[in-house]
């Protein structure tokens, strides 16, 4: 699959869509896409990190007068000559999916770029502008998001709205479960890889007025902070550690108590590791989402922290004397923001790194000792270990029976599970389980989604419906074919009849 990406970052727009862009990116390429992004502002050293990660990078200039969009001017230029620079970028590249993210452009350009993308999507946060795309994302939390895109997007386009969807970097995920006993031993600010407003160098001055020696305070900045030199030297003074466009957010994010930030990106990355955070917009494209987030108990959003001091002061000291509110927070992040968005995205964008091959009788000792495992029989109609003569008996059944499919999806060269399909009219019934230690974020879908794929190429005539079967008790699969697009349609009970003494 190719990928190309169209964004920008600098002191005007940010870098978080950037940020996100090269999360997906990086998760797209992980499973074997080619990435190409096409930018015409990057910020200080953006270009080298894109590079490093293994992404080309082709860089446009631009012209013309900006459109009449609220964010025009974050352009530099009009969207009809950004669309044809763009085009000129990816000639030779046939992308089979273009990733537009950028307040500036919208259904003009997208429409434009349909000679050289096959299919078009969108990240938004706004919903301030039409597209014309096949698919959106949208990763924020609002009240009214089945709606917010209803008169936005064509009605045939599929929509991936909620912070379920977070373009999350795998160290996030891989930093849940800490457990936080509402204590505040070690505080973490953080607004952004810019912050042209400088909050981080307002709240470092403010911290020794309200916190104790003993807490300790991380402070991390982008390389291009218009304010670096001032605040690396404001750190050093307080003691507090400073860390410039560092790779170990997730780590520092987990070893906090406490959080002091903005909105953006970072409200989701908090949430998945469970940090509580004091929060409030650095940009009105923020303002809807930080409020909101704060509505659902993800976040502490006071009024007037953003502007005046002593209302800020209030609130850090409120925050660290009440462990509960703190452990609520915390805890309502975390089970909203489960860090596999990224993989929910690559699905979506039928890319999963996933090959699928029909069962041969030389995978018979692998499939056996994985049926056997616990927590596969756990989750099967048949709880029983199987015994090895009878594994063979239905390992050479299966493999001669025109109403039964097996598979095994691989990736990198690595079995990651078996998938079953038994055939019955227009119907494919699934069943699925990963091999023994691939139960990573996502797993399990990109395993399913590879199997439908499959199903789809090689398809047995009249089959168009797929049926799922799943246990009562099984919590995890029965999330993965919702989440998969499965809508239940019956409950099944049973009772076990004793019979008299």
């Amino acid at each position: 699959m190719r990928v190309g990406i169209r964004t920008d970052a600098s002191s005007q727009i940010g870098t978080g869509h950037l940020a996100r862009c090269q999360t997906l990116a990086d998760a797209l390429a992980q499973r074997g896409a080619q990435i190409r992004f096409v930018c015409r502002h990057l910020t200080e050293g953006a270009q080298e990190r894109l590079q490093a990660a293994g992404h080309a990078v082709m860089r446009i200039d631009g012209a013309g007068e900006p459109d009449d969009l609220p964010h025009a001017a974050w352009l530099g230029g009009s969207q009809a000559e950004d669309a044809a620079r763009t085009c000129a970028a990816l000639a030779g590249f046939a992308p089979d999916w273009l990733i537009v993210d950028h307040y500036a452009l919208d259904a003009r350009w997208e429409r434009a770029l349909r000679e050289r993308a096959l299919r078009i999507m969108a990240i938004d946060d706004l919903a301030d502008r039409d597209h014309a795309c096949d698919l959106l994302l949208d990763q924020n939390l609002y009240a009214d998001m089945a709606a917010r895109y209803a008169q936005r997007v064509p009605a045939s386009a599929r929509r991936l709205l909620g912070p379920r969807y977070a373009l999350l970097r795998p160290e996030f995920t891989a930093m849940r479960g800490r457990h936080r006993d509402g204590g505040v031993r070690r505080v973490l600010v953080f607004f952004g890889g810019v912050d042209a407003a400088n909050q981080t160098g307002r709240v470092i001055a403010l911290l020794p007025r309200v916190l104790s020696a003993q807490v300790a305070v991380d402070v991390v900045i982008g390389a291009a902070h218009p304010h670096r030199a001032a605040i690396e030297a404001a750190c050093a003074q307080a003691g507090y550690g400073c860390h410039v466009q560092t790779g170990r957010m997730a780590e520092l994010m987990a070893a906090a108590d406490l959080a002091i930030g903005a909105g953006g990106t970072a409200v989701w990355e908090r949430a998945c590791v469970g940090l509580p955070a004091l929060v409030w917009p650095v940009a009105d494209n923020q303002r809807e989402q930080v409020a909101t987030a704060a509505d659902a108990g993800l976040l502490h959003a006071p009024l007037h922290a953003d502007h005046e001091d002593e209302a800020l002061l209030r609130q850090i000291a409120a925050l660290c004397e009440s462990p509960h509110l703190l452990h609520a927070l915390s805890a309502a992040g975390a089970a909203t923001v489960d860090g596999a968005g990224s993989a929910r995205v690559c699905r979506a964008l039928g890319c999963t790194g996933v090959t699928m091959r029909p069962v041969a009788v030389a995978d018979s000792d692998c499939l056996f000792a994985w049926r056997n495992r616990e927590a596969v029989r756990r989750v099967s109609r048949n709880r029983d270990p199987i015994p090895r003569p009878a594994h063979d008996a239905w390992l050479a059944e299966t493999l001669g029976r025109a109403d039964r499919l097996l598979l095994v999806g691989e990736r990198n060269g690595q079995a990651l599970g078996v998938v079953r399909f038994d055939l019955a009219g227009d119907e494919a019934e699934v069943s699925i389980y990963l091999s023994p230690g691939e139960h990573g974020a996502g797993a399990g879908g990109d395993l399913l989604a590879a199997a439908e794929r499959w199903l789809t190429l090689e398809r047995p005539a009249g089959v168009c419906k797929i049926r799922a079967e799943v246990a009562g008790d099984n919590a995890s699969s029965r999330h993965m074919f919702l989440s998969a697009g499965y809508l239940p349609d019956a409950a099944r009970f049973f009772k076990r009849i004793l019979p008299d003494d």
